[in-house]
């Protein structure tokens, strides 16, 4: 009997394995994915608002595509499927709003154009009309068409009238990080990037502060795009980077609130 029974639970437990093996699986909620395109300048502050936001949203996977925000603007005019654009530029947001790819926008934060040099350099500035010094050879700037960093920058060199002088020193950047880049490996002697980005850094250091009479002024608006698929997710979060937590961290990171 002990030796039929020994054989009947053998014979049972695959079977209660067999059985246990077709329960259908729960299923893990599925997340909306929300794609914000962002002004590469917003990297740090972005990544640090999306694990708080996620923590408190567990329903939401957000998803940055940092870029110049000129390039970000020419991917929705195309059909890119973003949810919202963070621009760095109020030019490339009021493109979008002409052609009615944005629902709601507003201005979110400010921000100060620096000009950076390695942290190993010598040289000493008091002004940007140094730079036609015969011991300075390349400045890095973004791409003025695309990117607002290069845009800035280049309205200052103009004002300061050695744009022209410059043109054989320059190097053209596809987002103001690659231009900090540039600057902190020593493959450019100065460059001009935000004072945000500025403060991520421990290859660079701040040469001049640039003054905002002699370029427009840095506007960092975000809006919805009007096409989004999540359009109650999107502006939940359109909210939140309105509200106090969001302020604290840009905050955080150097920019101006409006």
């Amino acid at each position: 009997m002990k030796r039929k029974s020994k054989r009947l639970l053998s014979l049972a437990l695959p079977a209660a394995l067999l059985a246990a093996s077709t329960q259908p699986a729960v299923a893990a909620p599925k997340k909306t994915e929300l794609l914000v395109s962002a002004a590469a300048s917003l990297k740090d502050s972005l990544a640090e608002i999306e694990k708080g936001y996620e923590a408190s949203h567990p329903s939401i996977d957000l998803v940055f595509n940092l870029g110049s925000s000129g390039t970000l603007q020419k991917q929705i005019e195309q059909g890119a499927p973003v949810d919202l654009f963070f621009s760095a530029g109020s030019k490339q947001m009021d493109a979008l709003v002409d052609k009615k790819l944005i629902g709601r926008s507003t201005l979110l934060l400010k921000n100060e154009l620096v000009m950076v040099v390695p942290k190993t350099s010598k040289k000493a500035f008091t002004t940007v009309k140094q730079l036609v010094d015969k011991d300075i050879e390349t400045v890095a700037i973004g791409q003025p068409e695309s990117v607002p960093a290069g845009q800035y920058a280049k309205e200052t060199l103009q004002t300061r009238k050695v744009w022209d002088s410059l043109q054989s020193k320059l190097v053209y950047a596809k987002d103001v990080r690659q231009v900090l880049t540039y600057v902190e490996t020593g493959n450019v002697d100065a460059g001009f990037v935000y004072k945000t980005d500025a403060m991520t850094s421990k290859k660079a250091s701040i040469a001049l502060r640039i003054i905002p009479g002699v370029h427009k002024p840095i506007l960092y608006p975000a809006g919805i795009v009007k096409d989004t698929k999540h359009p109650k997710e999107a502006a939940a979060f359109y909210s939140y980077l309105q509200g106090s937590k969001a302020d604290a961290i840009f905050a955080k990171y150097g920019f101006k609130l409006p």
